[in-house]
């Protein structure tokens, strides 16, 4: 299938059919000050990509047993990261709490950090704006389709895929096109390492830190919803406290990092743009497709609706 290809060549090349990668400028710094000084850095966070968050019944909704330890993990993980580009002298953070059920912990966050949350129904760029130096991403998860990826899905696990001008793209991607359209560059990413191998692939030279390594092989496709969100459970994890240790040293090397290579971070796609969503079957509904377009405005665009229709085989 053209989608099957145009996938293998984007993990592959990390340059799929219509995505390109700009440079964008580093701020000009004062003599001796550290690399990242004055930088704002925005940090995404999701729930799934956390490590020793073990499957989504268990951990990811409200009602979850575990529910509690696994937005103290989080917001924890995310509190590495403050501290890892505090120390490369980033001084201004915002999280943007990105778990649909939300996640962070605002008793726990850093007191450094600004929390955002809550955008209506025009949601991207989840408060991210033009402006902004850095922007990082927690506990994420792979998109959908993934191999050997743990939890991983597109929005929900209901979407079979997503792609932007025929390139998959999952909730990583979504968001880190938003950033070059607004000059924000991408630097650091944590999760699990199906979604660190994505988010190099999109972001040649990112700094990604793996918390936890999923086994189950094989993509899904011939699983309905329901089924696709029991499948990816098995994975094998870092301790949280060495996750954070990790994450901590890995975000330092980022920001340190960005201040001396000035093509590391900001990824465009050539217009104009094109979003088609495929939905998985559910309770005897067939598969479905919804396609939009938008001749120059990537942020429009993910904002669009779609109407769905049956998708033809």
């Amino acid at each position: 299938m053209k989608a099957d290809r145009n996938r293998r060549d984007f993990l592959r090349t990390g340059i799929a059919t219509g995505i390109g990668l700009a440079t964008g400028g580093a701020r000009v710094r004062a003599a001796g000050s550290p690399r990242g000084a004055g930088s704002s850095v925005y940090i995404m966070t999701d729930l799934e990509g956390v490590a020793c968050v073990l499957d989504f019944e268990n951990w990811c909704t409200p009602d979850s047993r575990y529910h509690e330890m696994a937005r103290e993990f989080l917001t924890l993980e995310v509190n590495a990261a403050i501290e890892g580009f505090a120390q490369g002298g980033a001084t201004e953070f915002l999280v943007a709490d990105g778990h649909g059920h939300g996640a962070i912990h605002p008793k726990l966050l850093d007191p450094r950090a600004r929390l955002a949350r809550n955008w209506g129904s025009r949601p991207y760029p989840f408060s991210l704006e033009k402006g902004m130096d850095y922007a990082a991403w927690i506990g994420q998860h792979a998109m959908a389709r993934t191999e050997c990826a743990h939890l991983a899905h597109t929005g929900s696990f209901g979407v079979f895929e997503c792609t932007l001008n025929g390139a998959p793209v999952g909730e990583f991607g979504q968001v880190a096109l938003c950033a070059g359209q607004l000059g924000v560059r991408t630097i650091f990413g944590s999760g699990d390492l199906a979604f660190t191998i994505e988010a190099a692939a999109l972001v040649p030279g990112i700094e990604t830190v793996a918390v936890k390594r999923g086994t189950i092989a094989g993509r899904g496709d011939e699983c309905d919803a329901d089924a696709y969100a029991r499948r990816n459970l098995a994975a094998i994890h870092d301790q949280p406290v060495r996750a954070r240790n990790r994450i901590r040293d890995g975000a330092r090397r980022a920001i340190e990092r960005a201040g001396t290579e000035p093509g590391l971070g900001v990824v465009r796609l050539a217009r104009p743009f094109e979003r088609v969503t495929t939905l998985r079957s559910r309770a005897g509904q067939p598969r479905r497709v919804g396609r939009a377009t938008h001749p120059d405005d990537v942020i429009a665009l993910m904002n669009g609706s779609l109407s769905y229709e049956p998708l033809k085989q």
